[in-house]
């Protein structure tokens, strides 16, 4: 059995891209997070201690996708991905959306980003 932890909206300034303004400048990226993980104990315990604290993955998140500038998103969503799995042992497995609405492209557009999902090796 797999159940889900998500964030979702995450809004985030960041200076990713590949144009020289989007690194100087920056822009707002905004994360949606799932997370696979077996609830069960936390489900019947109540306890936070067996479960994974949504403030600490939002932390580890921000501070994975802010400390480096990329140039793509995908290299920035993978950083996430790794930060996520190497702080948490009971996530088995998540999946990372990277939303870049204001990306530099010409055309009208609602959305634009990459979707991965990453397990750990059994």
């Amino acid at each position: 059995m797999t159940d889900t932890i998500f964030v979702t909206g995450l809004s985030i300034h960041a200076r990713h891209g590949v144009m020289e303004h989007e690194t100087e400048v920056g822009q707002r990226f905004v994360i949606d997070l799932e997370l696979y993980t077996d609830l069960s104990e936390p489900s019947r315990s109540d306890r936070l201690a067996d479960t994974v604290s949504y403030a600490d993955v939002v932390a580890t998140t921000t501070a994975a996708f802010k400390n480096t500038n990329y140039k793509l998103l995908e290299r920035a969503a993978g950083a996430v991905a790794d930060a996520i799995l190497s702080h948490f042992p009971r996530i088995r497995a998540v999946k990372i959306t990277v939303h870049k609405p204001h990306a530099p492209i010409a055309a009208i557009f609602d959305d634009v980003g990459v979707m991965l999902t990453r397990s750990r090796h059994p």
